[in-house]
């Protein structure tokens, strides 16, 4: 099992990258001029943007709900 002291610093890790990344795909969404180029840059920024608060729209153990 892993060591709890190495939790924070590979947590910070990964949120510096994923902060990195977004904005990579923001400056990238500016500097495009092509309409599907940036709903494709705007849709995977959304989607690091939801994987870095940590929120999940299906909760384990409860079925999914159509809205």
């Amino acid at each position: 099992m892993a060591d709890n002291s190495q939790r924070p610093k590979e947590s910070d890790s990964v949120l510096s990258s994923l902060n990195v990344a977004i904005d990579g795909l923001n400056l990238a969404k500016e500097a495009t001029s092509v309409l599907q180029a940036k709903a494709a840059f705007n849709s995977a920024c959304i989607l690091l943007t939801v994987i870095r608060v940590g929120f999940l729209p299906v909760h384990p153990g409860r079925p999914p709900t159509n809205v």
